[in-house]
């Protein structure tokens, strides 16, 4: 059985919302206290959730704005 981590069943979640125009590019994620009370799971884990989401590209932070989109696909080699 294959081990899944919370934070990237949150990153794959908020990933398909994303890809899938539910949050479109240049809209703000919800803050990480609204995210980790939608999830059952800490704020850390959503840290690493959104850490995630920017290693794939589909997001930005902004120190003191928020996490933004920055697109909806990622680039496929």
């Amino acid at each position: 059985m294959e081990i899944q981590y919370e934070y990237v069943r949150v990153a794959d979640d908020l990933a398909r919302q994303i890809e899938g125009g539910k949050i479109p590019v240049g809209g703000r994620l919800s803050d990480e206290r609204s995210l980790a009370d939608e999830y059952g799971v800490s704020a850390g884990t959503v840290r690493r959730a959104v850490q995630e989401l920017r290693d794939r590209g589909l997001v930005t932070t902004l120190p003191g704005k928020g996490t933004y989109v920055v697109r909806q696909t990622p680039d496929v080699p």
